[in-house]
């Protein structure tokens, strides 16, 4: 045996008898020498060699019967290792124009690197225990102050709850209302695909809301609904926010029914054209439930995201979410309320509105220079929905070229309640690619859309949106 005793005499005596085990070397059924025999061959003391002995039969590679010496334990059968598949990792677009991603390439990491040395600087010894289902009371702090001076929203902190992302914050929610009675819940068509999915899994049964150029027609709810699920600031996908007329119809409807309406923010930070439209939630705080998230301004990775309740559902939701996972992780909340709290959230908020509006811009003046292909919405968000002519190629066609070009983006259709009857549209998001990338973005795209279908373009980069021959969006 190769003996290292530079740990202990007892731990590589140990060790290599555990290798010669394992190894085979020694067999079962072996018997060992008598622990006073290889404690005399070995120059240690027979404790020591009693010790490793017993060690190891402690373990199961050793077996000693009185008058029978210590001998190696059989060894017990071990099944195969099933072969491991090659490690993979996400597939990366090259030109990822999917709608709902923000620029990562521009986190604030300096301002996050900034208010995290004074967090921890600054921490007590709490921080690092365990954390509040109902999130850290610094960042719902901070929250209440920065939603109502920038969203119109009515709350204090013992009205929100952190959650780890949106996703789970829906989940967790449609859980609540589902033990809490509610059986039908109304969401928007077309809509997000996935919080359908994450409803109707909860046990809820989904009524769907037509949209048209002033929002869902909330006027089709009814006193059987319990609640509904909206994005009144801009409206995913179609871009357009609730109306006021509706808005009014809405809170009516929710007072005089008990129902409940689930605002979802989405993109509220981001109007281009003007001030965002404040926060249905300031009009009906006791009727509304407010969702907003860290993962279109700084990042999806970060997990944060918040609720602002009404009253009577702030218990249910913090026993949901206790049950779920405990709480969400307490350094990066802390983290956040700080940079909130000295305004770098704001600094960086800003400057993100001012790269994508540009980015809006060209999007927009692009495809107008192809016939027939519109865009929708107010100038507002991460995305822009493009419709398509009747008389050219199907969304599915334009979705292969696009990722025969590498460019990935999302089809109108999935969204729809019944993909069967709706209208074609491509979802263009304008934010993921960082300022280096977005031309070349652009220009694979529009190339795609001008291809002829058989992966060569019609026209170059600089060509194809500008002409009316090309093989693309042409009409016939």
């Amino acid at each position: 045996m190769d003996l290292d005793a530079a740990g202990g005499r007892r731990s590589g005596l140990e060790c290599a008898l555990r290798s010669a085990i394992r190894q085979g070397r020694l067999s079962a059924g072996t018997l060992l020498p008598s622990t006073r025999g290889l404690a005399k061959e070995l120059g240690f003391s027979r404790g020591t060699v009693s010790a490793a002995y017993g060690q190891l039969v402690e373990e199961g590679y050793l077996t000693t019967r009185p008058g029978s010496g210590t001998t190696v334990a059989e060894a017990p059968q071990r099944p195969s290792a099933p072969a491991r598949p090659a490690p993979t990792s996400p597939t990366i677009p090259r030109h990822d124009l999917r709608p709902g991603l923000p620029d990562v390439s521009a986190f604030p990491v300096r301002a996050w690197l900034a208010s995290t040395r004074r967090v921890l600087t600054h921490a007590r010894p709490e921080v690092f225990g365990a954390g509040d289902p109902q999130g850290r009371i610094e960042l719902r702090s901070a929250l209440a102050d920065y939603l109502g001076r920038t969203r119109g929203v009515l709350t204090t902190p013992d009205r929100i709850v952190i959650t780890s992302g949106y996703h789970q914050g829906l989940g967790l929610l449609s859980g609540v209302l589902t033990a809490g009675g509610i059986s039908t819940a109304a969401v928007e068509d077309p809509g997000h695909n996935l919080l359908r999915e994450v409803v109707r899994r909860a046990g809820l049964t989904t009524l769907a809301l037509s949209v048209d150029a002033h929002g869902a027609h909330v006027d089709a709810l009814t006193q059987g609904t319990g609640a509904v699920f909206l994005t009144p600031s801009h409206q995913y996908p179609t871009g357009v926010p609730l109306h006021p007329s509706r808005r009014q119809t809405l809170r009516a409807w929710a007072r005089s029914t008990g129902g409940l309406i689930i605002e979802d923010d989405y993109d509220g930070e981001y109007r281009y054209d003007r001030q965002p439209v404040g926060a249905l939630q300031g009009i009906a705080p006791d009727q509304v439930v407010y969702c907003g998230t860290a993962s279109k301004t700084l990042g999806p990775a970060l997990r944060l995201a918040w609720m602002v309740l009404p009253p009577h559902l702030v218990s249910p939701m913090v026993r949901a979410k206790r049950e779920a996972d405990l709480y969400t992780e307490t350094l990066g909340q802390l983290v956040l309320a700080d940079l909130i709290a000295t305004h770098a959230y704001d600094r960086h908020t800003r400057a993100a509105r001012l790269r994508y509006r540009r980015r809006r811009e060209l999007l927009v003046n692009r495809a107008a220079a192809i016939p027939g292909l519109t865009a929708h919405g107010v100038p507002a968000g991460l995305h822009t929905l493009l419709t398509l002519p009747s008389d050219g190629p199907t969304e599915h066609q334009l979705l292969t070229r696009c990722a025969h070009h590498g460019v990935a983006l999302r089809g109108l259709t999935e969204l729809h309640h019944d993909p069967a009857h709706c209208p074609h549209g491509l979802l263009i998001g304008f934010a993921a690619p960082s300022e280096h990338a977005y031309p070349g973005a652009l220009d694979a795209l529009f190339t795609a859309l001008a291809s002829d279908g058989r992966g060569d373009a019609a026209t170059g980069p600089s060509t194809a949106v500008g002409s009316t021959r090309s093989a693309g969006l042409t009409r016939k």
